[in-house]
């Protein structure tokens, strides 16, 4: 089982309030499969390939980690990979997307299909369509969570995991929390930080889990999934100035913010031991430079 290295944050803050502070490093496993997209779609690469399947189908935006991830993994075991990308806009130029460029070159197939179409991609009427059109093939859901990639990042937390008591992780669609969770002693406390705005992922991440000791945070979404502010851009570079470590704009940089700001509002008692996990998902960061500079905003360093 791949392990990955746990990394103390040293920072004021948390010698004042006395509380430790590691980041688990999911997003050195490998150089373009990172983070939890590794655990994700590593069993459900061995389920297709186990079943016969040629072919793997997934779902996913302009700058999906996903995607990016799916791509590779597809090339990496000998798999055709197809994409269906959310925003027929992009149908011209998806050339001009850090994301999708890294894709194509990986081998994946694009279909673009517009915003209406991808709120029902799941009905049996879009699949049907899309079996039409591109045979057989091994269906991976928007996110990559579905039962094998819970399976998948159960694998994140190991033995020497045990003496945190608190572990906390950004929140997409639920599959990377529902793995930590399943995986976490009773006595260790789970706390999600989600992307997107609501709670209604609790529903989602219940479909996975039957214990009790996690919660959602959600008041660090900065207004919803993909959205940024100057504070949290300059939160991430000051941030990445300080411990080395490069985080995301939309999932581990959120949550990171978040867990600092509880520390710094006594949310955490002295003593508590937090693990965060670094999802990956840092190649996300040019196409976010791309919008933010059209903007002319700050960038990521």
């Amino acid at each position: 089982m791949v392990k990955s290295e746990n990394q103390q944050i040293v920072l004021p803050i948390l010698d004042k309030k006395k509380v430790s502070l590691f980041i688990k490093r999911e997003d050195n496993l490998h150089p373009y499969i990172s983070g939890n997209k590794f655990r994700k779609l590593k069993y459900n690469i061995l389920d297709a390939q186990k079943r016969g399947f040629k072919k793997v189908l997934t779902y996913g935006g302009a700058f999906s980690n996903h995607i990016a991830a799916t791509a590779f993994a597809g090339k990496e075991n000998n798999l055709q990979t197809i994409g269906i990308i959310r925003g027929d806009e992009l149908h011209d130029k998806w050339h001009e997307n850090p994301t999708l460029r890294f894709a194509k070159a990986n081998g994946m197939q694009f279909k673009f299909v517009s915003r209406d179409w991808y709120r029902n991609k799941e009905s049996e009427e879009a699949v049907s369509l899309l079996n039409k059109e591109f045979g057989m093939f091994y269906r991976v859901p928007e996110g990559g969570t579905n039962t094998l990639a819970v399976k998948g990042c159960e694998e994140i937390l190991s033995s020497e995991d045990n003496d945190f008591t608190v572990i906390c992780s950004c929140v997409g669609t639920g599959g990377t929390i529902a793995g930590l969770i399943n995986a976490a002693n009773d006595d260790q406390y789970i706390i999600g930080f989600p992307a997107l705005k609501g709670d209604f992922l609790k529903k989602d991440i219940c479909k996975f889990v039957d214990k009790s000791n996690w919660d959602l945070e959600t008041n660090y979404n900065f207004g919803g999934y993909g959205k940024v502010t100057n504070e949290l851009i300059g939160f991430i570079n000051d941030f990445k100035l300080k411990t080395t470590i490069p985080l995301d704009p939309v999932y581990t940089g959120k949550m990171m913010f978040g867990i600092l700001d509880l520390i710094a509002k006594d949310y955490f008692k002295p003593g508590t031991k937090i693990l965060a996990i670094h999802t990956g998902g840092l190649q996300g960061i040019a196409g976010m430079n791309i919008l933010l500079k059209k903007k002319n905003l700050p960038i990521l360093l």
